[in-house]
């Protein structure tokens, strides 16, 4: 029987996506075992290429042997099939995990002295990168511009988490966890690649949750927001290319991947978080659902219940800042805000005329509108929405996963970008903050 070579294990069959899987030279490399075994057992084929590196880390016998792939990181092997080229060509989606600050490098200045930087330089798909590295490494100049110039290009380039690094360093530059990746790769082969880098260079700010306002030690006013619509936008938007800070309130969900977070709890603090993030953003996303009043005092002990049933505590609420409204009316020129808009109908109006007023009255340039009658879409995993902009328009979006409405909502801000409809409100005076 004549011997199997590297490149006849390349697949032939369309029904399974192919999937490339570069790891390059981290101690991170044993985190891409993981995501291997997500996107194999979610139905994707793929083949991992490593740096003679990351070899070091990880063996070849425990890729081929999770792959069901043989594997080399050497150009040199069944040069006459040319694998080099045919793994870049036959790709739809190829994945850098961990990828260093070496890397990033060779694949931004284009160098090919390897089977993975080849493959980098062959592929017509969609690329999607996500560093891992020290954070002196991660902050450095030269890192920095060449990820901006991938970015440039297309390329999807994760920002990395941040956490524990090697030894007893903690700092941005932690590999995103794998499931996070899976995330994003599934989305881009999705969305085939139609989007992809589109939001590259556009620093995002999204807010996402619910607020929780104190009563005493143990009690709180909350909602119903589970959080889960703000973190599909985050990750949208970092998958297609942005430089993502989330403000997340009161969410036990896991961290979309190449985003930066951080955690709030009330309706100030959220207010803080928001007001310093938007000052450098370019969009400002507004899907935390904000509690509106909080109590005027918070007790420093629990309320204690009495035997008495007339002895009922009267709390008193005073109002919350209205954080949307700030936004606006601090807005730089060019930014685009967008709110969210929980709302039901009534005997005064339907969903979609009470939305239309608070699109007005907010004064922000797209309004995205829930129909949450009956307690619908909180906590759920898929959404139904109108996004309605500042000079009439409406886009209906179907009943759809989260992930496609953030998508849908994306390409809304991208539109708007593009057509400058921000700055010609501003120059207009359209903008209401009453």
């Amino acid at each position: 029987m004549a011997a199997t070579t590297l490149s006849d294990t390349i697949p032939t069959d369309d029904a399974r996506p192919r999937v490339v899987l570069g790891v390059s030279g981290g101690i991170a490399a044993y985190k891409a075992c993981t995501l291997l075994r997500i996107l194999t057992e979610t139905g994707h084929d793929v083949r991992v290429v490593p740096t003679r590196a990351a070899l070091e880390f990880v063996g070849a016998p425990t890729w081929a042997a999770l792959s069901g792939h043989p594997v080399s990181a050497s150009t040199w092997d069944d040069v006459h099939e040319v694998p080099h080229v045919r793994l870049g060509q036959r790709a739809d989606l190829v994945v850098v995990a961990p990828a260093t600050a070496d890397l990033l490098a060779r694949a931004a200045h284009g160098l090919a002295d390897d089977l993975l930087t080849n493959v980098l330089l062959t592929a017509r798909c969609p690329v999607l990168l996500a560093p891992a590295m020290h954070t002196e490494m991660w902050q450095h100049p030269a890192t920095q511009a060449n990820v901006a110039l991938l970015r440039s290009r297309g390329v999807v380039v994760l920002d990395p988490a941040s956490g524990r690094l090697t030894g007893a360093d903690t700092g941005p530059g932690r590999l995103p966890e794998p499931e996070a990746i899976a995330a994003a790769a599934v989305r881009l082969l999705a969305r085939g690649g139609a989007d992809v880098g589109d939001l590259a260079g556009l620093r995002v700010v999204v807010s996402a949750g619910g607020t929780r306002e104190p009563l005493d030690p143990v009690r709180y006013l909350g909602n119903r927001s589970s959080g889960k619509q703000g973190f599909a936008l985050a990750g949208a938007a970092a998958a297609r290319g942005a430089h993502v800070r989330l403000v997340a309130a009161n969410t036990v969900l896991p961290l979309p991947g190449g985003v930066e977070v951080t955690a709030v709890g009330t309706a100030l603090e959220l207010r803080t978080a928001m007001l310093a993030a938007a000052g450098d953003a370019d969009v400002v996303v507004m899907a935390a659902a904000v509690a509106d009043f909080r109590p005027a005092q918070v007790a420093e002990h629990k309320i204690k219940k009495t035997d008495d049933p007339d002895d009922t505590p009267v709390v008193r609420l005073v109002r919350n800042p209205d954080i949307l409204a700030e936004l606006v009316a601090g807005r730089r020129p060019g930014q685009v805000v967008v709110g969210f808009a929980a709302e039901t109908g009534d005997e005064s109006a339907d969903v979609l005329t009470h939305a239309r007023r608070k699109l007005a009255r907010k004064g922000c340039d797209l309004l995205v509108v829930n129909d949450v009658s009956g307690g619908q879409v909180f906590g759920q995993e898929h959404n139904a929405v109108t996004v309605l902009d500042a000079a009439g328009g409406a886009v209906p979006v179907p009943l759809s996963t989260k992930e496609a409405v953030a998508d849908a909502v994306w390409d809304a801000v991208r539109h708007r970008l593009d057509t400058g409809a921000a700055d010609d409100d501003a120059a207009d005076g359209d903008v209401d903050v009453m």
